[in-house]
């Protein structure tokens, strides 16, 4: 799958993504209950909307079904790792020009970060000076 497909994922649709990858396969049933008991107070998904999105996503290549007694039951296409890259990488090359530098920056300016976080953060940079 192309990486810039994968880039464009909308919110819905990367939620659907992480239904699946947590519990494939799922029925349109199971991930409209997913979607709708992560969702509230904000409101919940009709069935029709999910099982839409589900055959838009399918035909992009992102899911595909399985029948089984008329039940359509879905599964991931694409890794969570190759979602998580191509959401990066595009978020680091369209607002911070490419610089992972002011990406974190930026992050260590605007978000609150923990001990352990920071302790982490440091041990990975240790470890890349290290190659």
């Amino acid at each position: 799958m192309n990486s810039s497909k994968i880039q464009r994922l909308g919110s819905l649709q990367l939620k659907i993504m992480k239904v699946l990858w947590s519990r494939p396969p799922a029925t349109v049933a199971e991930v409209n209950d997913a979607l709708n008991t992560a969702a509230r107070p904000a409101g919940e998904l009709a069935y029709t909307t999910v099982a839409t999105m589900l055959r838009k996503m399918e035909q992009r290549g992102l899911v595909a079904h399985a029948t089984e007694s008329r039940t359509f039951y879905y599964r991931p296409l694409v890794a969570e790792t190759a979602v998580a890259t191509g959401l990066a990488d595009d978020l680091l090359d369209r607002v911070f020009e490419g610089s992972l530098a002011g990406l974190v920056s930026h992050l260590l300016s605007h978000r609150e970060i923990s001990r352990d976080e920071l302790g982490r953060l440091e041990q990975l940079i240790a470890e890349r000076k290290k190659k």
